[in-house]
């Protein structure tokens, strides 16, 4: 119905006082610049510019066509400006295991919104496993994961390994100190969900040759474990990173015999170097930095 032309003729008309002072200012005949006006009205079958006897001025569908105009304008100058300059600009679709919102993801966040001002963000918080289907079907861009359960074929940048530990509230249970297995199964145990990797080894390191089978429940949400743990349901199997962010949970760290250490949890981050390379090769050294910080 219009191009980006038409609102720039109509643009020069206001600006300048009218269809002469456009034409002079343009370098458009003013007829041409009449006829346009004209035609453009037909098609649209709207009154773009009242006439008087002193000159033109904007209808209010005028008004409001220009003020719209002005926008796509806007628009189009700015997608230029990101294409010449090679601006990364858009949304990425970020996936996150929830160990790192509460460490590095803020500051990785940040550090890119100071370098790529025009990136948006939608961040979802999943359990490995699911990003993992997530990045194979195209629905997430970029993925912070347990390494483990990285997909094929993408690239995977490793991230320092996150420390665990078995956490207490010492209001609701008392242990010996170092505890072994058996003390630990002795008591509900509230560890990540049942499908992924933390929560087999957990089972791998209660459950060979011992007389007592292990109770272990499984939380998506680390902020649920904190206060299951908290409020005496049992003892945790968490970060120390997340521990650290939550001091008013009161939580102790259990000390344990060697039989009983948890190994870390080692994430990466991953894209697929044929769809994001770019924004994947931004996020992962703003990761990286926030990792390192």
């Amino acid at each position: 119905m219009f191009d980006f032309k038409d609102i720039e003729i109509i643009r020069s008309v206001v600006r300048y006082g009218g269809f002469r002072a456009a034409s002079d200012a343009t370098g458009l005949a003013q007829s041409a610049i009449s006829r346009r006006i004209r035609h453009l009205e037909d098609r649209m079958g709207i009154t773009i510019f009242e006439r008087d006897g002193r000159g033109v001025r904007l209808s209010a569908t005028g008004r409001r066509l220009c003020d719209e105009g002005e926008v796509l304008v806007a628009q189009r100058d700015r997608i230029v400006e990101e294409l010449t300059q090679g601006m990364m600009a858009g949304v990425v679709r970020l996936g996150v295991a929830e160990t790192m919102t509460h460490t590095i993801l803020p500051r990785m966040l940040t550090t890119l919104g100071h370098r790529h001002p025009m990136l948006r963000f939608e961040i979802s918080v999943d359990t490995s496993d699911q990003m993992e289907q997530a990045l194979k079907d195209d629905a997430l861009d970029v993925a912070i994961l347990l390494r483990d359960q990285a997909p094929r074929g993408i690239v995977l940048a490793p991230l320092p390994p996150v420390s665990m530990g078995w956490f207490v509230s010492p209001e609701h249970f008392t242990l010996p100190s170092p505890a072994g297995i058996e003390d630990l199964v002795s008591l509900p145990i509230v560890s990540f969900p049942k499908s992924t990797i933390p929560h087999r080894q957990v089972l791998e390191r209660l459950s060979s040759g011992r007389r007592r089978p292990a109770t272990v429940h499984g939380s998506a949400s680390l902020a649920t474990m904190l206060h299951l743990v908290q409020q005496g349901f049992g003892i945790g199997t968490i970060p120390h990173s997340i521990v650290a962010a939550w001091p008013h949970a009161m939580l102790r760290e259990i000390e344990v015999l060697p039989e009983a250490v948890l190994p870390p949890l080692e994430f990466g981050i991953c894209y697929d170097p044929e769809r994001n390379e770019e924004i994947g090769r931004a996020v992962t050294l703003a990761a990286i930095e926030a990792a390192t910080d």
